[in-house]
């Protein structure tokens, strides 16, 4: 008979072995990838996808980076990349800030029609892209914002408050009530709460917000191709020009070293603080 240790032992290594199987499949691409952007053409062209470099090179790379040619443009994934950058950062800390608010005012500041407010304020989170597009693009116009990035971060902005706006209602939902009230007795008001009471303890759900933002922005194409042109195109539009039309030799090491390029930033978000954002996602889940 298998006693309770062994069934727990076989148990361990059935997860694991599980997981393993998940992590390998998952990982796979990202490993051809990886082989593929360190390769020669010919080492490409005479090998198969996951055989080791005859010699490793880092060209490719540099390629993407600073001189393959997107569209009429040559100078390589550089200048978009910071393109995005100039776009993500704005929209997340604007949209974080924003919900923030948000959040607290619906659960501290409790005004008529609260609930009506957030109900239809949380309508946004399952609104497709595709039926903001025109609306969008007529608002952008009639600002003068239309082409540009801080075309982009107003929409990425506007997008994104129902997300953020209801991260922070429910965290801020499990604040005890009896901490603003005792606020409000001393003689606190609106923004001094919200920032020396409520803001220093929202670490996890800021991580939240920014993780989850900074994600849903840099990994955009649709408004990305719709509200930019020319050389003030996000990386995700960039490298799909940049894939898409090439011309005369395919270089398959230069596309997929461009692809790793334009997943570095959110492979590192996840990396550094990713193992937060669960723990930020359940810490308001109980009140009190």
């Amino acid at each position: 008979m298998v006693n309770q240790g062994q069934s727990s032992i076989f148990s361990r290594l059935a997860v694991y072995g599980a997981l393993s199987l998940a992590a390998l499949y998952f990982l796979t691409p990202l490993f051809v990838m990886l082989l593929t952007s360190l390769k020669t053409l010919e080492d490409i062209r005479s090998g198969s996808l996951v055989s080791w470099p005859e010699e490793i090179t880092f060209e490719a790379w540099q390629m993407a980076w600073t001189s393959a040619c997107i569209g009429v443009d040559c100078g390589g994934l550089k200048g978009y990349f910071w393109n995005s950058i100039s776009m993500v950062v704005p929209a997340v800390v604007i949209s974080t800030m924003i919900g923030a608010i948000n959040g607290y005012v619906l659960t501290q500041w409790r005004f008529r029609g609260s609930d009506v407010f957030f109900a239809l304020l949380l309508i946004g989170c399952f609104i497709p892209f595709q039926v903001v597009l025109l609306p969008m693009a007529r608002t952008l116009g009639f600002l003068g914002l239309a082409g540009s990035i801080p075309g982009l971060i107003l929409v990425h902005t506007v997008y994104g408050l129902a997300f953020t706006t209801l991260f922070f209602r429910n965290f801020y939902i499990a604040v005890p009530d009896e901490l603003v009230k005792a606020a409000r007795i001393d003689g606190a008001g609106f923004f001094t709460i919200f920032w020396r009471i409520l803001l220093p303890i929202s670490g996890p759900i800021i991580v939240v917000s920014v993780i989850w933002q900074f994600t849903q922005i840099w990994n955009d194409f649709l408004f990305g191709v719709v509200y930019s042109a020319g050389d003030k195109q996000p990386i995700t539009v960039a490298l799909n020009n940049l894939v898409n039309t090439s011309t005369g030799i395919k270089r398959y090491n230069v596309d997929m070293a461009a692809a790793i390029i334009a997943a570095l930033p959110t492979l590192f978000v996840y990396f550094v603080a990713g193992k937060y954002f669960v723990r930020g996602l359940t810490a308001g889940s109980v009140k009190g």
